[in-house]
């Protein structure tokens, strides 16, 4: 089983770090613009940032999920690769939007783009896993006939 999720699980714990980099700029900023919690608003530096970090967690969840489901019901390789991309365009977007906020406008519809491709990998592996549990098809097989 663990050969069949390694993959997975090394994209999942680079999000993690990325998550506890993304946090740490925000502290980061907020001891340089003497923002003390719990304000989060202040000059727009910080505020971007600030909401930087905040629009990337808000993801976060929505990432893991359609990560592991297209790893587990599609394909590992494809699912981890997306993740890679999304990870890197997440990353792209959070350092474009700490400069100005017209810069995080590629990278967010890039990774949104990745997240929907995701959707699909997951939602076509799982009809075929229903399709063949339930129905005895096998999609690839009728597909290749």
């Amino acid at each position: 089983m663990l050969d069949q999720i390694h993959l997975l699980a090394a994209v999942t714990v680079l999000g993690v770090l990325e998550q506890a980099y993304f946090f740490l700029q925000v502290i980061y900023a907020r001891r340089l613009f003497g923002i003390s919690p719990p304000k989060t608003s202040g000059p727009p530096e910080f505020e971007r940032v600030f909401r930087a970090q905040v629009n990337s967690s808000e993801y976060f969840p929505i990432f893991l999920a359609l990560l592991w489901q297209a790893g587990l019901f599609f394909h590992q390789g494809l699912a981890a690769a997306l993740g890679l991309l999304y990870l890197y365009s997440r990353y792209c977007y959070f350092t474009g939007y700490r400069t100005s906020s017209s810069e995080r406008l590629a990278p967010i519809y890039f990774s949104a783009g990745v997240l929907w491709i995701l959707v699909a990998a997951s939602a076509l592996g799982i009809l075929h896993s229903l399709l063949s549990h339930y129905m005895g098809l096998n999609v690839l097989q009728l597909l290749t006939a």
